[in-house]
C-alpha cells in the first residue's frame, strides 16, 4: 500500500465515520434534514474507500477477529437488526407519505381540491390554463389535466405549489 494512502486511511475512516455519526444522529431526530441528507448519503459512499484501505491496512489483526466467536455472532446480530427494519410492520404501508398524499390529491377533481388552494373551481381551472394546462371541466382530475397537457403530476404539484 502507498505510503499516503497507509497514512490516511484510518484517519479518513474515523473523520468520515464522525460525519455520518453526526448527520446520522441529525436525521434521526430530524434536525435540519435538508442540510444533512445529501450530506450523510454521499460522505457516506465515500466513507467506503477509507474503510477498505483501512481494512487493507489492518489486515492481519482483523482477520483475527474471525478465529473468535465474537465478530460471528456480532455479524449475526447487525444482519438480524438490518432485517428487522426491512420486514414490513402490519398494515402500514411503505415509502414517503408525501407520495401517498400526493397521489391522492392527484387522483381528486379540479373542483374537489380548489378549496385547499384558495380557489373555486373555476378559479383554479383558469389559473391552470393560464399557466399553460389544459382543463376542460372543473370535473376531469389533476391527472387527467397533467396527462393531456403534456406534464407530469410531479409538474403539475410544483405549479399548483405557486398558484
Amino acid at each position: 500500500m502507498p505510503a499516503f494512502l497507509s497514512r490516511y486511511a484510518t484517519p479518513l475512516t474515523t473523520g468520515l465515520f464522525l460525519v455520518s455519526l453526526i448527520s446520522g444522529i441529525a436525521l434521526f431526530f430530524h434536525w435540519g434534514s435538508g442540510l444533512f441528507h445529501g450530506m450523510h448519503e454521499w460522505l457516506s459512499m465515500v466513507l467506503i474507500l477509507p474503510f477498505v484501505l483501512h481494512i487493507w491496512k489492518n489486515w492481519r489483526p482483523f482477520f483475527s477477529y474471525f478465529k473468535r466467536p465474537a465478530m460471528g455472532i456480532a455479524l449475526a446480530l447487525s444482519v438480524v437488526a438490518a432485517v428487522a427494519f426491512m420486514v414490513p410492520s402490519g398494515s402500514q404501508s411503505s415509502g414517503n407519505p408525501m407520495v401517498a398524499v400526493l397521489g391522492k390529491l392527484q387522483a381528486s377533481s379540479v373542483e374537489t381540491v380548489a378549496p385547499v388552494f384558495g380557489h373555486t373551481g373555476e378559479s383554479l381551472a383558469e389559473a391552470l390554463k393560464a399557466k399553460g394546462y389544459t382543463v376542460t371541466s372543473t370535473d376531469v382530475t389533476l391527472n387527467d389535466v397533467a396527462k393531456a397537457s403534456g406534464k407530469t403530476g410531479f409538474d403539475l404539484a410544483r405549479t399548483l405549489g405557486s398558484i
